[in-house]
């Protein structure tokens, strides 16, 4: 059983999708920069061994993981954690008065 949201949950889920895509791309934008400082440290020490790719490596899974949790399985708008949502506010409500 689905309702509909009101003007003002549509805006609150909208400002968390928003809010939840900038924090991934401040995420990938910073990975983005220190990755380049490394590989620069690693080039301007005479090259070598290539340390970088394991910094560049764990942090892009996480990097991964963050995007597939933003944008593929966005768990803000499921029907389950509405229904939670609801529950506890009922509850809440029910022990008010």
């Amino acid at each position: 059983m689905s309702t509909q949201m009101s003007d003002d949950e549509i805006r609150k889920l909208a400002q968390r999708r928003v809010a939840a895509k900038k924090g991934f791309f401040i995420h990938l934008i910073i990975y983005i920069i220190v990755n380049a400082l490394l590989v620069s440290i690693w080039a301007i020490s005479g090259g070598g061994y290539m340390w970088f790719l394991w910094a560049a490596g764990g942090w892009g899974v996480g990097v991964i993981f963050h995007c597939l949790g933003v944008f593929a399985f966005s768990r803000e708008d499921s029907d389950w954690e509405q229904n939670e949502i609801r529950k506890e506010m009922d509850k809440i409500k029910r022990n008010q008065g």
